[in-house]
């Protein structure tokens, strides 16, 4: 079965935005020290979403877009799984979401 590139980036930008919604509505604890031992937890691909997003995180962007961006990324360069990227977007995101305040 083969997806179109369109296909996929709809597909990837609306599971991103999911996650990232689902990030944004966790409780900000503006606590970095949380966030990195939330991270610890995350499989591979979280940790590169993780830690890729964190810079625009910290410095004040928005936990959906920032997420969104890095995840799209990172799929399309091939550095994380395509298919698991929601998923990982999400559980990324709501460590990030631990840094914003």
């Amino acid at each position: 079965m083969s997806i179109s590139p369109t296909g996929l980036r709809r597909g990837t930008a609306a599971a991103l935005c999911l996650g990232a919604l689902i990030a944004a509505s966790a409780p900000a604890l503006a606590d970095k020290a949380a966030a990195d031992s939330c991270a610890a937890g995350l499989n591979a691909d979280g940790k590169a979403i993780y830690v890729a997003s964190l810079p625009g995180i910290s410095s004040g962007g928005d936990v959906r877009d920032v997420v969104t961006d890095k995840t799209r990324s990172l799929a399309m360069g091939g550095k994380i799984d395509r298919g698991a990227a929601r998923t990982n977007a999400e559980a990324a995101g709501q460590c990030l979401a631990m840094v914003k305040s």
